[in-house]
């Protein structure tokens, strides 16, 4: 395995000080150190891996340095307009280094939303015309590409890919970790929230735990799966999906359940949710400051005001809230209410760790959901 340690130094080594991306899980342990050893205005994680492409760009505009942006194999969708037409040698040339994380890998066993990445990440690469290499597996190799390819970032002016297998990266713990008070976790806030739901609510969550948390939870209380729809990628587009059902059926009662990090991906979807005003939105959006599936780097969920931002956008009624007692009272008012509404609960960092995973595809969940809200 490659230490975390090793790697960051070989690139500093070599000329490349700026980080900027969106964490993954394969890549946590080199995530974790670059946050425990560079400092904040050198490694900035963004909304988006698209935004982390124009800060790097900016970067490199201002100081003629290369920086690297991290990210998971599912966030070069994110990445591509910015590659193309930015900092590609037909544009402006701007040299990069892209860790990407390879979900999905073929002959890897992986969760289903990560299969179709994996099969088109080489493909994908290949079709945008940025040259790549797979990251060896212990430090005399790693070392000898991350010195060729910075060469040749820099000889060339181009953005290059270094693509991380599973296991690459030596185990490194977080010392920066994340910490908060409130007295729920994001499950127990979440079983509050599933336990005032009618037989007639519609629900959409978030990819990550939320939304293993909420099957498991419908396994305990010995329910069905066809009201809610799981998200399991897309990271971000929840409300939008939710938009859209809210939009066609008018007459059900429709809950986004949202993460900090999703919700800050792509917020310029609150516009949308805010300015159609379905009256049947409820946005639930369970706070805990962190990116947490993927190795605990923090958001900027505490830092940036949820409830004054929906607001501005147009949402007719928001909450803040962090106990039993303030969630329930958020609950039973939105059903009284024309919405949209955003319910902000900021919860604690914990997850338990025989937390399982959804027993059925995405297309069988896709089908139960669809009979459910037309049947």
């Amino acid at each position: 395995m490659v230490s975390p340690e090793f790697f960051i130094k070989s690139l500093q080594n070599n000329g490349v000080n700026f980080y900027a991306g969106v964490p993954d899980s394969l890549l946590k342990n080199v995530c974790a150190y670059i946050t425990d050893n560079v400092g904040s205005d050198r490694n900035i994680i963004t909304a988006n891996e698209g935004a982390a492409v124009g800060l790097a760009s900016g970067h490199y505009l201002a100081t003629e340095e290369v920086p690297l942006v991290y990210m998971q194999n599912s966030g070069i969708g994110n990445a591509v307009n910015p590659l193309l037409s930015l900092a590609d040698e037909k544009v402006y040339s701007i040299p990069m280094i892209l860790m990407i994380g390879w979900r999905g890998e073929p002959g890897v066993h992986d969760e289903p939303q990560h299969i179709k990445q994996g099969e088109v990440t080489i493909p994908l690469l290949d079709a945008m015309g940025i040259p790549h290499v797979i990251l060896p597996d212990n430090d005399d190799d790693a070392g000898k590409v991350i010195k060729d390819m910075v060469s040749e970032c820099k000889r060339t002016s181009r953005p290059y890919a270094l693509v991380i297998k599973k296991g690459t990266f030596d185990k490194y713990k977080l010392k920066k970790e994340v910490k908060n008070t409130y007295p729920l976790s994001r499950e127990q806030a979440l079983k509050i929230v599933a336990s005032h739901l009618s037989s007639n609510d519609v629900v959409v969550s978030t990819t990550g735990k939320l939304s293993r948390e909420l099957y498991e939870f419908r396994d305990e209380m010995g329910q069905t799966h066809g009201q809610d729809f799981l998200t399991v990628g897309s990271m971000g587009h929840s409300s939008s999906i939710a938009l859209g059902i809210a939009l066609s059926k008018p007459d059900r009662r429709v809950l986004c359940l949202d993460g900090d990090g999703a919700f800050i991906m792509h917020m310029g979807a609150l516009s949308n949710i805010g300015q159609l005003a379905p009256r049947n939105y409820v946005h639930v959006l369970f706070n805990n400051g962190s990116h947490e599936s993927v190795g605990g780097q923090p958001t900027l969920g505490f830092k940036i005001n949820p409830i004054k931002i929906a607001e501005a956008c147009g949402y007719r009624h928001v909450w803040s809230v962090e106990n039993e007692q303030d969630i329930t009272d958020a609950l039973n008012s939105s059903e009284n209410q024309d919405g949209p509404t955003l319910i902000e609960i900021k919860v604690c960092i914990d997850s338990r760790d025989n937390l399982g995973r959804p027993k059925t595809s995405p297309i069988e969940n896709k089908e139960a959901f669809m009979n459910f809200i037309n049947g």
